[in-house]
């Protein structure tokens, strides 16, 4: 019977973990990151569950004759944030799984 308690004990630490794996993803969530380019000349926001919240474009970058430069700095700005995202994402979950040797993590 001694194998059960401790088989308890198991259960009741994964289900404490999971509660704070789910407590940390709703955190994640509603957190926001900020996404720059162009020395800050474009400016993306963004939740933690990767929707777009604002966009700003410093008028000094908006150049009718050269209308790709100004759509590679918003696809730079979206890219950092995103990149923030998942890896504020990574470090933080990353917590639960340290050690544990599943396999694709």
């Amino acid at each position: 019977m001694r194998g059960m308690g401790n088989m308890q004990g198991m259960m009741k630490q994964m289900q404490k973990m999971q509660k704070e794996m789910a407590k940390a993803q709703a955190d994640l969530e509603v957190q926001e990151f900020t996404g720059t380019a162009g020395g800050g000349m474009v400016t993306v926001k963004a939740t933690g569950k990767r929707v777009i919240t604002d966009v700003v474009i410093n008028e000094e970058v908006v150049d009718p004759e050269d209308i790709e430069m100004l759509q590679d700095l918003v696809l730079a700005a979206t890219n950092d944030v995103l990149k923030q995202i998942e890896d504020t994402t990574s470090q933080t979950m990353g917590k639960f799984t340290q050690g544990l040797n599943l396999p694709g993590m």
